[in-house]
C-alpha cells in the first residue's frame, strides 16, 4: 500500500487497517511455523505496511501537538 493512499484515510480506518494486517501477519507466521507458507514475501510487505501506517499516525500526532502549541494556527 502506498503512503499517499494511507494519508487519505482517516484515523479510524488506519487503526482498522493495522488490525487487519496484524491478523494476516499472525496467520502467515503460523503457516511459516508449520511449513505451509508459500507467499514468503507477503510477511515483509505486511511489516512495511504496518510501519508506514504507524509513521503516518506519528506524523499526525506531531502536527496536532504543534497546532495545539501554536494556538491552532
Amino acid at each position: 500500500m502506498k503512503a499517499a493512499e494511507l494519508r487519505a484515510m482517516d484515523d479510524n480506518r488506519l487503526n482498522r487497517q493495522i488490525e487487519d494486517l496484524q491478523a494476516e501477519w499472525r496467520n502467515l507466521r503460523f503457516q511459516q511455523a508449520v511449513g505451509q507458507l508459500t507467499a514468503t514475501a507477503r510477511i515483509r510487505q505486511i511489516r512495511k505496511d504496518i510501519a508506514r501506517i504507524r509513521t503516518i499516525q506519528t506524523e499526525r500526532e506531531i502536527e496536532a501537538e504543534l497546532a495545539a502549541a501554536t494556538g491552532g494556527a
